[in-house]
């Protein structure tokens, strides 16, 4: 009788440390996909990356988004976003940020609030803008597709945990030709460290770009470089540029990646009323086998939204 519950003890602490492992590789899945910024916010919404580009429009901006990277996996991780921002005042821009991924078991939603402070600098086309993101995120195991022991706890604990609050840090300078920016995403990571989580995996986003051209030319090109920090990895670094033709009806984008991958997409304008866009990006260098790759498409809406002007404002 002894032997036989001291098998089935062993069975079940088997199971539970089968899941662990599980859970571990799913953990270093989704922080490998989540370092990997979607391509949409090198250029067509860097609200995505950076909370300092909220309101930069007169319009009410609003962009969809979804990706699906390494289809050749199973459980490859797919991650869809919308983001909405609209200047409410000269100086004051407001946003919404909804980001939903799954990878394996794990699914992520991340709803965030942005407010963002557009200051006018001296001379013609300068301003600096400060953007601040609060929120809360997620995390659940798909209970229903884990093949273990009914009675094992260690997926329901999981998913017990509550979810918590976090907030992003962006700062940007524009001008007519330069745009410099830095962001700090995920910013619970400075006040508590939690390995257990897989959400921290961005620690810092910086870029500059260069505009060459004008709008009366044939094509503009505004390249770029970014550096990425990633927790466990050494700094990432991406170079690319955007292509546009006139009156942005199309634009390319390229982007060359330091883990040796490489990201191609367009946007086409449909009479300024809705940006279709899409990316395709190859697999990851470390990746030995075939992943497939990784594509991404969205849309883009600028909707004009009419301001209310108080009744006693302009007598």
């Amino acid at each position: 009788m002894i032997k036989k519950l001291s098998g089935q003890g062993v069975k079940r602490n088997g199971k539970i440390t089968g899941l662990s492992v599980v859970l571990l590789l799913l953990f270093s899945l989704t922080n490998t996909a989540q370092i990997i910024p979607l391509a949409t916010q090198y250029y067509q919404n860097q609200y995505a990356g950076n909370p300092a580009f909220a309101g930069m429009s007169e319009n009410l901006i609003i962009n969809m988004d979804y990706r699906n990277q390494w289809r050749v996996i199973p459980g490859s991780p797919v991650t869809q976003s919308f983001t909405a921002d609209y200047k409410v005042k000269d100086k004051v821009g407001v946003g919404l940020s909804l980001y939903n991924d799954k990878a394996g078991l794990i699914r992520r939603t991340r709803v965030m609030g942005t407010y963002a402070y557009h200051l006018p600098l001296n001379g013609e086309n300068r301003s600096v803008h400060f953007g601040l993101s609060l929120g809360v995120l997620k995390e659940r195991l798909d209970e229903g597709s884990i093949v273990a022991d009914p009675n094992d706890v260690l997926a329901d604990r999981y998913n017990q945990r509550k979810a918590y609050l976090d907030g992003d840090f962006g700062v940007s300078y524009i001008d007519n030709k330069l745009t410099l920016q830095a962001a700090l995403p995920n910013m619970k990571k400075f006040l508590k460290k939690d390995i257990s989580n897989s959400a921290d995996g961005s620690t810092y986003f910086m870029s500059v770009s260069y505009v060459m051209g004008t709008d009366k030319d044939m094509i503009t090109l505004e390249p770029k470089l970014c550096i990425r920090g990633a927790r466990g990895f050494n700094s990432l670094w991406d170079l690319g540029t955007a292509i546009r033709f006139p009156n942005n009806l199309i634009s390319l984008v390229g982007m060359y990646h330091s883990s040796k991958s490489t990201t191609l997409g367009f946007q086409l304008n449909v009479e300024n009323r809705v940006y279709f866009h899409g990316f395709y990006s190859s697999q990851l260098a470390a990746m030995r086998e075939d992943s497939g790759g990784s594509f991404e498409v969205g849309l883009r809406i600028p909707l004009n939204i009419i301001k209310l002007v108080p009744a006693n404002q302009g007598k």
